[in-house]
């Protein structure tokens, strides 16, 4: 039997921007995102174990942040996805505040990973836990959203922040 930091415990959670996959090692949250939780199983490799303990507390604070009652997310990230820039570049945006955000130049200067913007945007675009490491919190100089990969693209992100307050709600959203 393999041991307990080798195995990958997974919950689907209905959210208003789509169902989203969590993926808990025994370490922490190693991955996210929209789709299936096949195509998350295959890309980590890890042996799966059924084990609701371990995704209550995640899955609860997902819940509990679309409900309008969570802004810092407490879930242990498992980083092991992630090296050299690509580690510090996002664990610089892990504390990037709710209802904020910070431009792909800001996010390169808070990381003092010497990563320019354009490649900071690369480094969004393969985030492996988006919303709780919020790369939607990342926008283009001049008030532009930027790119979003996850779930419908710019409009989830723009769900997004407008769900954080950062953006004022549109007639679509009321």
């Amino acid at each position: 039997m393999a041991p307990e930091e080798d195995t990958v415990a997974f919950a689907e959670v209905p959210t208003p921007v789509g169902t989203f996959v969590l993926a808990i090692t025994e370490a922490g949250l190693v991955a996210s995102g929209w789709g299936s939780r096949a195509r998350l199983a295959g890309r980590l490799g890890l042996a799966e174990v059924h084990d609701s303990d371990r995704t209550a507390f995640a899955v609860a604070e997902l819940n509990a942040y679309f409900a309008g009652e969570l802004r810092t997310f407490e879930t242990p990230v498992d980083w092991r996805l992630m090296s050299g820039a690509r580690l510090q570049v996002l664990q610089a945006l892990h504390r990037v505040p709710y209802g904020t955000a910070v431009t792909y130049g800001e996010l390169a200067e808070l990381s003092g990973s010497k990563v320019p913007a354009r490649g900071i945007g690369s480094i969004m675009g393969s985030n492996p836990i988006p919303i709780v490491v919020p790369c939607h919190r990342v926008i283009a100089a001049g008030n532009g959203l930027g790119g979003f990969s996850g779930g419908e693209g710019v409009e989830t992100k723009r769900r997004l922040l407008t769900h954080e307050g950062y953006l004022q709600p549109t007639l679509l959203d009321l």
